[in-house]
């Protein structure tokens, strides 16, 4: 007779779950982040949300910080093939257009992925899109790299309120409401914000981007 019989019962339970493996914890950490942002990612309600303990799950990563690097290198998926005969600035409107997807995606990525930290081959390979798209422009490897920086700063400034470097005055209902019940102090921004729509701020600060980039280039 078996010295534990509990073993016996829930047989069929755990063996329809699938293995505990990195990739799992991480996509478990991920749809936590995905739902109620960053603070909502512990080890504790990981382990809860895969119905393992916390400590099943220290056999995969071993403290917080490793478990957010393994969820930013897979949240942000493969990095583009920009290969083609269309120019630098269509490749890099491209690029912009899939990052800015992605963190749209999980707009927890822009917070996540400030700082020094460990960065894998997919994230890394995305800025290596990047920087090879201005390959043949004469820029400089400095000027190439400080390019694809000063984008990826615009797109994390226009993601959204909660990481965007200024108000975001055309789309901050409440704040235009502020605005306009004191227009008397503020004449400038109640006329500017009266015609500002959408996606305006991405789409001007893109197009002066490159603006910048193609002076620059014609000047190199």
């Amino acid at each position: 007779m078996t010295e534990r019989p509990e073993l016996l019962w829930g047989l069929e339970d755990r063996q329809a779950r699938p293995p505990l493996t990195v990739t799992r914890v991480a996509a478990a950490g991920i749809a936590l982040a995905d739902e109620a942002g960053m603070a909502a990612v512990s080890m504790q309600q990981v382990a809860g949300r895969l119905g393992v303990t916390k400590m099943a799950l220290y056999r995969h990563v071993v403290s917080k910080a490793e478990l957010v690097a393994v969820m930013i290198e897979i949240a942000v998926g493969a990095p583009p093939d920009l290969g083609g005969e269309q120019g630098w600035r269509p490749k890099l409107a491209e690029w912009a257009r899939l990052m800015r997807e992605t963190w749209q995606r999980h707009p927890w990525l822009p917070a996540a992925t400030v700082g020094e930290r460990a960065m894998g081959p997919r994230e890394i390979g995305w800025t290596e899109a990047a920087v090879a798209a201005l390959e043949g422009t004469g820029l400089t490897g400095g000027q190439r790299i400080d390019a694809v920086f000063l984008l990826s700063g615009h797109i994390r400034n226009t993601q959204s309120a909660a990481t965007a470097g200024t108000q975001p005055w055309h789309r901050d209902q409440r704040l235009r409401g502020q605005i306009a019940a004191h227009g008397d102090r503020f004449p400038a921004l109640v006329a500017a914000t009266a015609d500002a729509t959408g996606d305006s701020s991405w789409e001007f600060g893109l197009a002066r981007i490159f603006d910048g980039l193609t002076q620059l280039i014609a000047a190199s």
